[in-house]
């Protein structure tokens, strides 16, 4: 149900979005604010960390469909900020907050519903304002979304490793219930439990959350000092967290009940990393395979030979067979990424390495073989084109 805590805020000014933006360009927006607000990134700044709730309350409304419909509606119907929070109703009228004229209202129920008067669609519409009334239950905590950089080894083989985050967490010295410890929450005076209070308006019965409790059914006499009776701080958390083996750059990794914790016992909420893997000095990856260039003599590549080849674990020995050309590609196998179904391949590119600079012994020998050496394929080439006539 509709909040009356939405009735002024504009979630779409919030998020900086058109009110007929797309679920993805909702999701890009509130991502960009994320990354740029994040506690982690703001220690010690107020305003971000607000600024990041605001972020996050919005994303959370305008990212659930059905949410979303229902705040839409009320804003078409009663325009953003016509409720005020706090405003009262009572015998008379609706209070010192922002009025609400019952004709205005009864008119428009009439005219979207055909102009019947038959007040088909008066439950719907009051439901729309009116249905948090009843006191509200657990609500799921936040969640939380961090980066972490890892080196291309830890990537590859998984790690297990401490994540600091900064972030709201429920006050160990209360532990939640935001009373000062050897006390508890009472049952609220005024609405005696029910979270709601009843008045008459005209020929209809209201219910609005009630103004003291907030619609919760308790309050706190003696707040907690450390959180001031939210049941909540912000703080400096450390948790251990498993990457696994074979995660990518850019991998989202979600981890359940790790997030902010939830309101009135409601589940905690989960925790996103967003993995950024460093690069290696020798092997790049090609999706569960690793490739690897290996530079080779001349000589080497004419006769054959055997290297022996690094890996992230050990070496491996690579047989190099007589006449390799340069850029063959030679596989080892099981030598790669962890897969679903077992393991990917070490890919070798072998590199002929041509010196620049020979000694007087080195070009003596390369010019005997030279006279001893197969043509090259392109000499046949050379002999047709000096055939042919000029054109």
């Amino acid at each position: 149900m509709v909040s009356r805590e939405w009735m002024d805020k504009d979630f779409y000014a919030v998020l900086g979005v058109a009110s007929d933006a797309s679920s993805s360009d909702i999701k890009s927006a509130y991502r960009k604010l994320a990354r740029e607000l994040h506690p982690d990134h703001n220690p010690d700044n107020p305003k971000a960390e607000d600024r990041f709730k605001e972020v996050s309350e919005a994303f959370a409304v305008l990212s659930d469909d059905a949410q979303r419909k229902e705040y839409d509606e009320m804003r078409s119907l009663m325009g953003a900020g016509a409720f005020r929070r706090g405003a009262r109703m009572g015998n008379s009228g609706m209070g010192s907050g922002s009025p609400v004229d019952l004709d205005d209202l009864l008119s428009q129920a009439r005219g979207g519903f055909g102009g019947s008067g038959s007040g088909s669609g008066l439950g719907d519409i009051f439901g729309s304002f009116f249905g948090n009334t009843r006191r509200r239950g657990p609500t799921k905590g936040r969640d939380v979304e961090t980066r972490i950089d890892l080196d291309f080894t830890d990537a590859v083989n998984g790690i297990t490793l401490p994540l600091k985050l900064r972030s709201p967490g429920v006050c160990d010295t209360c532990h939640g219930d935001g009373a000062k410890p050897g006390t508890s929450p009472q049952v609220c005076p005024t609405c005696h439990g029910a979270g709601v209070l009843s008045a008459n308006q005209g020929s209809f019965s209201f219910a609005e959350p009630c103004r003291d409790c907030e619609g919760v059914g308790t309050i706190v006499v003696e707040k907690c000092p450390e959180c001031q009776g939210s049941g909540g701080v912000t703080k400096t958390r450390t948790i251990t967290i498993r990457v696994p083996e074979g995660v990518r750059d850019g991998q989202r990794i979600r981890l359940s009940g790790r997030g902010e914790p939830g309101e009135r016992g409601g589940p905690t909420g989960d925790l996103y990393v967003t993995v950024n893997v460093r690069p290696h000095e020798l092997f790049t990856r090609d999706g569960d395979n690793l490739r690897i260039r290996v530079p080779i003599s001349l000589s080497e590549a004419g006769l054959g030979t055997t290297l022996r080849v690094p890996t992230l674990t050990d070496p491996v020995r690579l047989r190099i067979p007589a006449g390799t050309p340069s850029g063959r590609v030679l596989r080892v196998k099981d030598r790669g990424v962890a897969a679903k179904k077992g393991h990917g391949d070490l890919l070798v590119t072998v590199d002929i390495d041509v010196p620049k600079e020979l000694s007087a012994e080195a070009k003596e020998a390369l010019a005997e073989y030279a006279k001893h050496a197969p043509p090259a394929p392109r000499q046949k080439l050379q002999v047709d084109s000096a055939s042919a006539k000029e054109s």
